[in-house]
């Protein structure tokens, strides 16, 4: 294995504001309160913008569609944890620690699967990153027992977003086009939920996704183009700190829920946030 070259500015801008497209559309995703109704909305958005990219791009090499299959199904396995830990646990504590146990397990599948060995300095920025978002967990208190099954559901959830994260980093690489690579993705995933929904709420499904369509519209239209560009960076850097500076959204959504929804910042998200920067700062060297 060879250590890999740092990671570039181009590379660290398009992350970070993946970070942030991503930090808003979970916002958006946690305004509607029924989660069903919020997912299959965003997967009908994806759905529409994937079907305007295959068309405009070229076919992904046959190379890569193992792994695009592979992913497709991973990406609607983490959707449905998502939704699952949103049902059992508090949003607070359950999304950074599903955040934070990416990207260290990245790191170790680049290794193994990539042969990507990073420095020391950006191992470490790896795992400051993850332990300032695990640290989040603690925003509500010292989780009690009848937490456990929520951050059980987390941290499985976590190694969901490790295992889509991987095949993608290794599909795109074969894919010879990053747009075809992520229109075909998407499409493949997106109509999954919008189905579900319509099975299980059928007739009434219309009435309760109306006050919500330009929203949960917006919110998956943004998570493909947040997505689309972590792919992009996946072709131009290692997998581990493209994914660790992915996972900063946790700390642009703590930034949004206390300016928009109101939440206190509070003392571990100030923690959080100090150590986030400082691993950011790290896995660029």
């Amino acid at each position: 294995m060879t250590t890999t070259a740092p990671v570039g500015l181009p590379v660290v801008a398009a992350v970070l504001l993946a970070a942030v497209l991503h930090a808003v559309w979970n916002a958006m995703a946690h305004a509607i309160d029924d989660q069903l109704v919020g997912f299959a909305l965003m997967g009908v958005g994806l759905t529409a913008g994937s079907v305007v990219i295959v068309l405009v791009s070229p076919l992904p090499a046959s190379e890569s569609w193992p792994y695009l299959a592979a992913s497709a199904v991973l990406h609607v396995a983490y959707n449905a944890l998502l939704m699952w830990c949103y049902r059992i646990g508090e949003f607070g504590q359950v999304y950074p620690l599903a955040r934070g146990t990416s990207p260290w397990l990245v790191a170790i599948a680049g290794a193994v699967f990539a042969g990507e060995h990073l420095s020391l300095i950006r191992v470490l920025g790896v795992v400051t990153i993850s332990v300032g978002l695990a640290s989040l967990v603690f925003v509500g208190g010292v989780p009690t027992r009848a937490a456990r099954p929520a951050i059980a559901a987390a941290l499985l959830t976590g190694v969901a977003i490790a295992s889509y994260t991987t095949f993608d980093g290794l599909g795109v690489r074969h894919a010879g086009s990053v747009a075809g690579y992520a229109g075909w993705l998407f499409l493949l995933q997106g109509p999954v939920l919008p189905l579900v929904a319509l099975g299980l709420r059928r007739r009434g499904l219309w009435t309760q996704l109306r006050p919500h369509l330009l929203t949960g519209l917006t919110g998956g239209v943004l998570s493909l183009a947040a997505y689309g560009l972590v792919l992009w960076a996946q072709t131009r850097g290692a997998l581990a700190p493209v994914a660790a500076l992915r996972e900063t959204s946790v700390i642009v959504g703590a930034v949004i829920g206390a300016v928009v929804f109101g939440e206190k910042f509070g003392r571990w998200r100030i923690v959080a946030t100090v150590l986030v920067a400082g691993g950011v700062v790290l896995v660029t060297l």
